[in-house]
């Protein structure tokens, strides 16, 4: 089988591509990524002489671009992972945002659309487009209840915007063309890989560098974490056996309020590296001004993935954790 996954040398696509690349001995991978800031192709390098993988510099926004590589690849399915994904960033500037999530995101649907459906296609596959978004797109909780796969979309910052539109386009491909499309609504990753901007990376690079561990407002509000690698599992076990047309949450059961996760992950460097102020690196820890839009609280109900497939997070969160923190260590030791 051919897949293209874009997107994939970012944070989840480059660990979804080594987990299909170890995993599935029978499907050939594309890779197709622009590589912006947030990209890293070395997490890639071992599989360069595989011949199970390959990669092409592209940006989706580039229409003729997508249809010439569609037509040239002839891809079974797309993981579409490809996206603008910090929400301070789109705060501060939300067309590229608007462009590569929306706009992008409707070039490689209609694209594949059109070939799968043409006379030049003999792919023989399941002409199945996975679209990967976030939880972010429900919007904000109070301090009970979990988002469930009928919670109404009300995102609040231009990136869950932008994702909840690039959502509502893949939806309407199932239910006007009939595509063979799933999507995916996911809670917050970690893992190796992340980028430097993200809560737990900065957290650990910060706290290395005896700088100040920036805390938005009290610390109060609540996330539910997912080891990536048990997100890229789930990926794939929608991708074979999710019902096309129907929308999947992915969640990791396991919340945890800011400002605690923090602090454990200031334990956990006491204990590796044990260099903080005063013998303890929480007390770098600096409260400031709230993001505007801040959403207080998220929580995912993975009942319906659970029941329809047999999927739930497998992973021990503090051991993996540890070992995330260790790998940044080393990571940022090396710089």
């Amino acid at each position: 089988m051919k897949l293209i996954v874009t997107g994939g040398a970012g944070f989840i696509g480059s660990n979804l591509i080594l987990y299909l690349h170890e995993n599935y001995p029978d499907v050939e991978i594309l890779n197709l990524d622009k590589l912006t800031y947030a990209s890293d192709i070395n997490y890639l390098t071992p599989l360069k002489q595989s011949g199970r993988y390959h990669f092409k510099k592209l940006d989706l926004v580039d229409r003729i671009a997508v249809m010439e590589t569609v037509k040239t690849w002839k891809p079974d399915g797309v993981i579409h992972l490809a996206a603008e994904s910090h929400v301070d960033n789109s705060i501060q500037g939300p067309e590229p945002f608007i462009l590569s999530n929306v706009v992008g995101t409707f070039n490689i649907l209609e694209e594949c659309r059109q070939f799968w459906n043409s006379e030049a296609s003999t792919v023989s596959g399941p002409k199945r487009f996975l679209h990967v978004s976030t939880d972010e797109v429900y919007g904000t909780l109070g301090d009970e209840g979990s988002f469930t796969e009928t919670t109404p979309y009300a995102p609040n910052s231009p990136y869950s915007a932008s994702k909840a539109g690039s959502d509502m386009i893949v939806r309407s491909y199932f239910h006007t063309y009939g595509m063979n499309t799933v999507i995916t609504n996911c809670s917050n990753n970690f893992g190796p890989h992340q980028h430097d901007e993200k809560l737990i990376p900065t957290v650990i690079r910060k706290a290395l560098e005896k700088e100040e561990i920036p805390v938005y407002g009290s610390g109060e509000n609540v996330r539910d974490w997912l080891f990536v690698r048990d997100h890229c599992k789930a990926l794939m076990k929608i991708f074979e056996e999710g019902k096309a047309g129907e929308p999947y949450n992915i969640g990791g059961k396991n919340e945890w309020k800011n400002i605690d996760l923090v602090r454990l992950i200031c334990d956990i460097l006491n204990n590796e590296v044990g260099e903080g102020p005063d013998g303890d690196y929480k007390n770098l820890i600096t409260f400031v001004t709230d993001r505007p839009g801040h959403d207080f609280r998220y929580s995912v109900d993975i009942s319906k993935i659970n029941s329809e497939l047999g999927w739930a997070p497998s992973s021990d969160f503090e051991e993996e954790l540890a070992e995330t923190v260790r790998w940044y260590i080393r990571r940022y030791s090396e710089k």
